[in-house]
């Protein structure tokens, strides 16, 4: 394993984190080998078995309680799973939307009867989640979604269009925001379940081609008259979807800015790798002092966000963490991982332009980072409120 370039957090350094990291990094090297992954970035999807898998590994719900069919862990736990994904390039397999974003809105906003029945099935892998926000007309602007929920006897019609859906293939348990109340802004979204294997009237659109993250994928969703029982109205309770929304962006946000810094680590280091063995002029690219200087520059700055996205870590596992401060892990770290990838692809040359190199991968994924969970301007409106 290579030297860390940036320090490591300390609540990652606990004997128990670190077996466990080593115990997820030799399930990505026997089931997501370099021949397998690539040919789910042709594919533009991984396998649905390796939802499978990754259950019966223990990967899945890691922070759930054993109860509900988890592992029992907490929130390091889902982060030595995401780095772990980002470390081994399995873009595809959307952990941190599963275990980090939908699989707690059931845990934290369900009922018990809705724990006792979606949670184990989450944690197994014989569900895989989405969220179904975003819509052709309404990205950020929650209040402006057009997707209705209608009541009726037993339960809800569901009827509209989503976009942008990650897993939107793959995934058979989606929690779809819609309005069951139009005329009531925020307090008229509620947010509902849909199993997709028994839902008349549910149909997956195109699967977009993006311009990165390939295996990963993204796609339309058509609701048209779904009905879905009462009981799959998350809490139970209507019009509470905005709030249970809201409560929950920041730990998604934080998770990206996790995700952008092990992006921006494994940059650093095979960069710094290459211009180690690369020689121009008869020196290493790493000897002429401009290289120094910008890397310097890159470190030192990465080095200040990684503190504090771990101090944002710490503040959510005591329970604190402020909506503003999540929204400024983000921007600080998804934009620094765009000037990183961008600056370590400059010092591969023309090497850093061919699909061959890690780096031109990393180049093409960042750039989402800074869109999705929220755009970088939506951040800085968070954080503009708050001041």
């Amino acid at each position: 394993m290579s030297t860390p370039v940036l320090p490591v957090p300390k609540y990652l350094q606990d004997p128990e984190l670190t077996l466990f990291s080593d115990q997820v990094a030799r399930f990505f090297e026997r089931n997501a080998p370099a021949t397998r992954s690539a040919g789910w970035r042709a594919a533009g999807q991984i396998e649905r078995e390796f939802w499978n898998e990754a259950g019966a590994a223990g990967l899945l719900g890691v922070s759930i309680p054993e109860q509900y069919g988890g592992m029992g862990g907490d929130f390091r736990h889902d982060i030595v799973v995401f780095e772990q994904v980002v470390r081994h390039d399995v873009s595809g397999f959307a952990a941190g939307l599963h275990n980090g974003i939908v699989t707690p809105y059931v845990h934290t906003h369900g009922t018990e009867a809705q724990k006792r029945r979606w949670l184990p099935r989450l944690c197994s892998g014989e569900l895989v989640a989405a969220i179904a926000m975003s819509e052709p007309g309404a990205g950020s602007d929650l209040q402006a979604l057009r997707t209705r929920a209608e009541p009726v006897e037993g339960g809800y019609r569901i009827s509209g269009a989503k976009t942008f859906i990650s897993n939107g293939q793959v995934a058979d348990f989606i929690v779809v925001a819609a309005k069951t109340d139009p005329n009531a802004a925020g307090q008229g979204v509620s947010l509902l379940a849909v199993e997709t294997g028994d839902a008349k009237g549910f149909q997956r659109g195109n699967k977009l081609k993006k311009i990165g993250m390939d295996a990963s994928d993204t796609s339309e969703l058509f609701f048209e008259d779904v009905w879905v029982p009462r009981e799959n109205l998350l809490g139970e309770v209507q019009g509470k979807g905005f709030s249970q929304l809201i409560t929950e962006l920041p730990r998604e946000r934080l998770i990206i800015a996790l995700m952008a810094m092990v992006s921006i680590e494994m940059a650093l280091q095979t960069t710094l790798a290459y211009v180690k063995q690369r020689h121009v002029f008869g020196k290493a690219v790493l000897a002429f002092q401009n290289t120094q200087f910008k890397l310097a520059d890159l470190v030192a700055e990465a080095t200040a966000t990684k503190i504090f996205v771990a101090h944002c870590v710490e503040e959510l596992l005591a329970g604190r963490l402020q909506a503003e401060h999540a929204a400024m892990a983000k921007l600080l770290a998804t934009e620094l991982q765009g000037r990183v990838v961008d600056q370590c692809l400059q010092f591969h040359g023309g090497y850093g332009y061919v699909e061959d190199y890690p780096i031109a991968r990393m180049y093409r994924d960042a750039r989402i980072s800074r869109i999705y969970g929220g755009s970088s301007e939506i951040m800085r409106l968070v954080i503009a409120r708050s001041l």
